[in-house]
């Protein structure tokens, strides 16, 4: 039999298998605790601690020599009885109120009574700005035929009497605030309404014999003065050689009417004022779209109210009549 060495006698290479053995035997025992099947409310394995001379608890794998907890010494204040799974969400507090929703937050602008007068002479020159900006675009409005002479005339008039207002004021006292309630916005928009020209009475004649074909509304135009503009439309068509374009006539009492002839029609509009250009156009379409619709009828000489159909009434749609 032969005799093997002492412990003492073993080369560097098997003490470190030796080693390295009972390191590996230690781990496989730690991992067959921790295979076990574990809800998470089960505590976790109990494992062996080493304890060393100070008291604190130390790894249990050979060669680390750190705490696995920290010393209770050593941290400030008390420790929590129970800790808390870091991977495990807190449980919402349903007793708690809900947190109001956030809303965004618009900058807070000083009153005037808090500016410096220079601040104050600022915002007085902006409004002014503001007024001849106002004012230029009403006259823009007019120039395209958006507004008619009524609505410019009392439009604009207001804002020029605001910027009178306001300038003789800041020349009196230019640390005034007394300017802000004159260039209170508000009131342009009654103005543009109250001014707007709107459809009384539409008539529809024939262009060669001068008869009534159709009318719409309160009033109506007596059958000499009718006859005596059908008749001065058609010696102009025949002169020129085309369709001569609408006409307006004001009347007496502020009102307007329209004669919008076509090829073998001509629309009579009686409105409360003078309308805008855009209005005119309308009409000049809405006339348009009556011949075109009718043409068949118009061509046979049939003017059966009854058979045709009249694109105007929808001016008339929230009229009483």
């Amino acid at each position: 039999m032969a005799d093997y060495p002492d412990h003492e006698n073993l080369d560097d290479g098997a003490a470190a298998r030796n080693e390295f053995s009972e390191l590996g035997s230690l781990i496989r025992r730690v991992l067959d605790q921790n295979q076990e099947i574990r809800t998470p409310d089960d505590p976790p394995p109990e494992t062996a601690h080493h304890d060393d001379e100070s008291g604190a608890v130390r790894s249990p794998i050979p060669g680390y020599n750190r705490p696995a907890q920290p010393d209770p010494e050593a941290v400030e204040g008390e420790l929590p009885e129970s800790p808390v799974s870091p991977i495990r969400p807190t449980a919402k507090d349903h007793h708690t109120e809900p947190q109001p929703p956030l809303k965004p937050t618009v900058p807070d602008r000083r009153a005037t009574s808090e500016l410096s007068p220079r601040e104050q002479m600022q915002r007085a020159e902006e409004a002014l700005i503001r007024l001849r900006e106002k004012m230029g675009q009403v006259a823009a409005e007019f120039a395209a035929g958006k507004i008619n002479q009524d609505q410019f005339d009392a439009i604009y008039g207001r804002y020029s009497e605001q910027r009178d207002i306001t300038e003789r004021l800041l020349a009196r006292d230019p640390q005034t605030n007394a300017w802000q309630s004159v260039v209170r916005p508000g009131h342009t928009q009654f103005l543009r309404d109250h001014y707007e020209a709107r459809v009384i009475s539409y008539a529809i004649y024939a262009q060669e014999t001068a008869a009534l074909i159709s009318v719409m509304g309160p009033l109506q135009i007596k059958p000499m003065q009718a006859q005596a503009v059908l008749l001065r439309l058609k010696d102009v068509s025949q002169k020129r050689g085309q369709n001569p374009g609408p006409a307006k006539k004001m009347m007496r009492d502020g009102r307007c009417v329209l004669f919008v002839p076509g090829q073998h029609t001509v629309a009579a509009v009686i409105f409360s004022r003078e309308p805008a250009g855009v209005l005119v156009a309308r009409i000049v379409d809405l006339h348009d779209d009556f011949e075109r619709a009718n043409q068949h009828a118009i061509q046979r000489g049939d003017y059966a109210t009854g058979r045709m159909v009249f694109p105007h009434r929808a001016l008339f749609e929230d009229a009483d009549y």
